[in-house]
């Protein structure tokens, strides 16, 4: 019985492949694509990690990738946007699964080679973004000239935005997105046929889903809880990169938006940037006066938090968020009244509804009030289900074509691999903010 109500994930990828297919083919002329592509060296530029602690070391004669599965790409890596993660995993040990290594999270190209099971929407000549989240996988990296990329992990950029900027949007984007539409609960199908993410996965068969998210994906949220419009959405550290994207989805979807960040620094940007302006911003010099500010505005009824910086912000946002008891109150006052059945299940109601806290960089490990449920994004759905990958890029190039979503700001850029590890150094400074350094490659 089970197998005639669960999707496999063969049969769901390939409805998604047709599918997204067609998205695609209505905005083919609007993305970039180059006349011409030359064949790739048997070795290439890398920059290997050795150890630990140590500096990049840039290798001249490093084999070229090649593809193995059918669905997969060689591109020629042309700009690639620097993360966090690309300092802090050698600074402290963390996210390397090998040595040498070869590091890289987000990069963009043009596609060299396409597998002979890879959609025809894809070909030679596609200037692309791709998340590269399987960092397990070197040859995905993209500290290197040319990297591979599943054809579900490939985005095209259209023809008015930059290969720069193109080259830091994909981590953010599917941050975002899964940050929203999974822990969250956030329905996009009404915004250019996005998906429905929280339903989507709940129809595969839960053995396609890897084992160390499979409760995150199933159960981490009630149907009667997910985030709809009018709901409020903190954000603290609104001015990163991934907050940029989602507060950008989170506005289309119809989300009240509240961040908390050093005005003094960005809050001017952020109030007169019109596709990252918030309802809301908040001071974050002083966090327990943040906290009653975004209490008091809300009447105790924010239910989701966003934290991109670490564990101790995270734990100010967690005070910052309705517990159920709070928002029953609120309720009362306001004189809300609960839908009646069959609308809601046994035991679940609107003024039992839990908040829910994601977390970026940490999340509080003691005092988390009942009722309050903290997330970890399942960034693994993009690049392990192939339907949810192809899902999120076939719509990410859609809101790209349509204008509706703008990439972060390029705030520097330093030129070849060679100089990737003074780019890494400046942001160890934290000199670094309101957006991305990009490694531009001849």
């Amino acid at each position: 019985m089970e197998s005639t109500k669960k999707r496999t994930r063969s049969s769901a990828a390939e409805f998604s492949s047709r599918s997204s297919s067609g998205k695609r083919a209505r905005t083919q002329n609007q993305f970039q694509q180059k006349t011409s592509v030359s064949q790739p060296p048997s070795e290439q530029h890398a920059l290997l990690l050795h150890a630990a602690r140590q500096p990049y070391d840039l290798s001249t004669s490093h084999a070229t990738p090649t593809i193995k599965l059918g669905n997969e790409l060689l591109i020629r890596v042309e700009a690639i946007g620097l993360n966090p993660i690309d300092w802090k995993a050698p600074d402290f040990g963390f996210g390397i699964p090998t040595l040498p290594y070869i590091a890289g999270r987000e990069f963009a190209g043009t596609v060299i080679k396409v597998g002979d099971e890879t959609s025809s929407r894809l070909k030679p000549g596609d200037v692309v973004t791709v998340p590269s989240t399987d960092y397990r996988d070197l040859r995905k990296a993209a500290y290197q000239q040319y990297s591979i990329a599943s054809s579900f992990n490939t985005i095209r950029i259209p023809k008015d935005i930059s290969i720069n900027s193109g080259s830091i949007l994909g981590v953010a984007f599917v941050s975002a997105v899964l940050a929203l539409g999974i822990c969250m609960g956030v329905n996009f199908s009404s915004i250019e046929d996005g998906p429905d993410l929280l339903e989507m996965v709940r129809n595969l068969n839960p053995e396609t889903l890897p084992a160390d998210i499979r409760q995150e994906c199933l159960s981490s949220i009630s149907h009667t809880e997910r985030a709809n419009p009018g709901d409020f959405l903190v954000v603290w550290g609104g001015s990163s990169t991934c907050a940029h994207v989602a507060k950008q989805l989170a506005r289309l979807a119809g989300l009240k938006i509240i961040s908390v960040v050093d005005t003094a620094k960005h809050g001017l940007r952020l109030s007169n940037t019109d596709h990252i302006r918030s309802d809301l911003i908040v001071d974050s010099h002083d966090p327990q006066r943040a906290i009653q500010i975004i209490r008091a505005s809300t009447g105790h009824s924010a239910r989701f938090g966003f934290d991109t910086i670490g564990k101790e912000t995270a734990t100010h946002l967690l005070h910052s968020l309705a517990h159920p008891s709070e928002h029953a109150k609120h309720l009362h006052r306001a004189g809300a009244k609960p839908p009646t059945p069959p609308s809601t299940p046994l035991g679940e109601s609107p003024q039992t509804a839990r908040s829910h806290l994601v977390g970026m960089a940490g999340l509080p490990k003691k005092d988390v009030p009942g009722g309050v449920v903290l997330h970890n994004v399942p960034i693994k759905l993009y690049h392990e289900v192939p339907e949810v990958g192809e899902e999120i890029s076939a719509w990410c190039e859609q809101l790209l074509a349509k204008g509706l979503l703008v990439p972060p700001d390029v705030v520097g850029v330093v030129k070849g691999l060679g100089e990737i590890n003074g780019g890494l150094d400046r942001m160890r400074r934290r000199e670094v903010s309101g957006g991305r350094l990009v490694a531009v490659l001849d």
